[in-house]
């Protein structure tokens, strides 16, 4: 692996172990490279009220566009999950990171260390091209 991915898997890892996740029991974590080179990170939180939980993904992203405003595209994500194998975003992150990069590198990392890696058009395929 790169030292990049090296570095956005720890900074995943260590979202993780942020996570508040006391309902699903399923920590994740999440680093993601902006186009402007910027690292974000997001953990999953969860709430009694299943439908406000947060997904780490979107947690991320939205860090990304608080601290870059409008402009801010992404280049690549890293998803961690203490798994015994590697978990893809869903369907609703496809689409958030689908906002801000079309041709993201998606790269989803468990325990055993192998990471799956895939892009964005293959895990959200037919996506709308519209521009606003």
């Amino acid at each position: 692996m790169s030292q990049e991915l090296d570095f956005l898997i720890a900074r995943a890892k260590s979202a993780c172990e942020k996570a508040y996740a006391p309902y699903s029991k399923f920590p994740v974590g999440c680093a993601l490279v902006s186009a402007s080179g910027q690292v974000y990170t997001g953990c999953n939180v969860e709430n009694i009220s299943f439908g406000l939980t947060i997904c780490a993904e979107r947690a991320a992203v939205f860090a990304g566009v608080l601290a870059e405003g409008s402009e801010f595209k992404i280049k690549k994500v890293v998803i961690y999950t203490p798994t015994e194998v590697p978990i893809t975003p869903c369907g609703a992150c496809r689409q958030v990171i689908h906002e801000f990069g079309k041709e993201v590198e998606v790269v989803s990392v468990c325990n055993t260390g192998h990471p799956n890696i895939a892009n964005l058009p293959f895990l959200l395929p037919d996506s709308p091209a519209i521009a606003l």
